[in-house]
């Protein structure tokens, strides 16, 4: 009698559970927007919600320790003259967030760490670029203000945010809709996925396409791409028979698949979510209420199956925790934001352990917020690993930082400077940049300084007057 061998996992365990009833956030009015996004984006700092607004988009900015009901006149984001379809957290400064919208433009916006009085209004920058709605955004994992975004032009445009300049634009390489855009580990290489059914691995600087897949999954509803770890593609889609359908591809050898499995009937679209920290990928599907996930390995069948979080209410969107902002002391490996009708509900992923001690191998040294690149290095062709951080002590945001936004002259094409070297604060010189931004500053807090002092004289002779007047 043969035994089964079951496969050795430290991920095999794994269980979802929703969060207590006192740390939901109740009373949001999700947007209804019928967008293939996730409507949320979560850091360790910030949970950001697109909400139902009138005369506009909007989204609702909530620090994540307010939980339970959340006043009905809560400030809001609101700049954009058409509903947003989707906001994404920059990965090196948690105060900063991007949001696209249907009226075509992209604003980012410094978010306070205090909470606001009244609506936000004023973005820090607006990008115009695209001729149709934006859709769909994406950070570049290792280098500063750098972001993506995809339209329904079918047009990719990559963003230097400190500048508001285009640093590239994709304009012809997507026939129709892109449905998905993934960055790879260290921001060289993107994954797309387009209505044309076509699975594309793009090489941004290069401006080329470096290989293709048509007809990953043979169904005509939307496909979804993420890099894994070891530079494979993971791929949802549906069958011909609209079945749903997951793949593991490798790019360089497109014909066949490394796995491909059959899952169910549902029509939601599957939104993957991968830790590359464990392998994990996580499949969220609009309108389902599970969670499914499975670990990626390198042995046969390539994704494993490993369980499924079931709840009783659909979910509209869902936010995924970087991993500097779970709690390590729980053992916890993952943390969703389920979007319900008119609430926000945390799920955690935990590995069930005895020990209260650290389990470094769980948490090894994961992407921390300091950038590995300036813009214009990677543009001229560097590529940098993401600068790692240990979680063993947890992880404190840092406080408040600011992003600056500098129009230089964009004719001034100097190239940028070999190789950065790791410099330490004290030793490292000031850039020209940075000595004409500190005097620009002096200056306007001189004149603000000078127009207070005004005031405060035409204020006393006003009470002189007075004091006159009543005599």
């Amino acid at each position: 009698m043969s035994r089964r061998v079951v496969r050795q996992s430290k991920f095999r365990h794994v269980f979802g559970q929703a969060a207590k009833a006192d740390q939901a956030y109740e009373d949001i009015r999700v947007s209804k927007v019928t967008w293939d996004s996730s409507f949320c984006a979560v850091n360790p700092k910030f949970l950001a919600i697109i909400v139902e607004a009138g005369g506009g988009g909007a989204f609702i900015v909530l620090p994540l320790a307010k939980t339970g009901r959340v006043d009905k006149n809560y400030p809001l984001v609101t700049g954009h003259t058409a509903p947003i379809l989707d906001i994404d957290w920059c990965p090196h400064n948690d105060n900063v967030i991007a949001s696209a919208s249907d009226d075509t433009t992209i604003m980012v916006w410094q978010i306070p760490d205090y909470t606001p009085v009244r609506n936000i209004t004023e973005p820090i920058i607006t990008l115009e670029g695209h001729s149709k709605r934006v859709g769909i955004l994406s950070w570049h994992p290792t280098a500063r203000n750098v972001l993506l975004s995809a339209g329904g032009d079918n047009v990719i445009i990559i963003w230097n945010v400190g500048t508001g300049e285009v640093l590239l634009s994709l304009d012809d390489m997507h026939p129709d809709i892109i449905h998905s855009v993934c960055w790879n580990n260290n921001g060289s290489l993107l994954a797309t996925t387009c209505k044309d059914k076509t699975l594309r691995i793009i090489d941004p600087r290069k401006g080329q396409v470096v290989a293709e897949r048509f007809a990953a999954h043979e169904g005509m509803r939307p496909m979804r791409a993420v890099f894994t770890r070891q530079g494979h593609i993971f791929t949802t889609g549906f069958t011909r028979m609209s079945q749903r359908e997951l793949g593991l591809w490798d790019p360089n050898n497109f014909e066949e698949p490394v796995a491909l499995q059959e899952m169910d009937t549902s029509n939601g679209v599957l939104l993957p979510f991968y830790d590359p920290d464990s392998s994990i990928v996580y499949l969220c599907g609009k309108g389902d209420s599970s969670i499914r996930y499975f670990e990626i390995t390198d042995e046969p069948p390539y994704v494993h199956y490993l369980n499924t979080f079931s709840s009783k209410e659909p979910q509209r969107g869902m936010g995924f925790m970087p991993k500097r902002g779970l709690d390590v002391s729980k053992c916890e490996i993952a943390r969703f934001y389920k979007l319900h009708e008119r609430k926000c509900e945390p799920i955690v992923m935990t590995v069930p352990r005895k020990s209260d001690l650290f389990q470094d191998d769980l948490y090894p040294d994961t992407p921390g917020p300091e950038p590995a690149l300036e813009a214009d290095e990677w543009l001229s062709g560097q590529d940098a690993e993401p600068v790692l951080i240990s979680l063993k002590d947890g992880y404190v945001p840092p406080k408040h930082r600011e992003l600056r936004v500098t129009k230089r002259n964009i004719l001034d094409v100097r190239p940028p400077s070999g190789p950065r070297r790791s410099q330490s604060a004290s030793d490292a010189p000031l850039s020209q940049h940075t000595l004409e931004t500190l005097l620009e500053e002096i200056k306007a807090l001189r004149e603000r300084v000078q127009a207070q002092e005004e005031r405060i004289t035409a204020l006393e002779n006003m009470l002189c007057e007075l004091v006159d007047g009543t005599d």
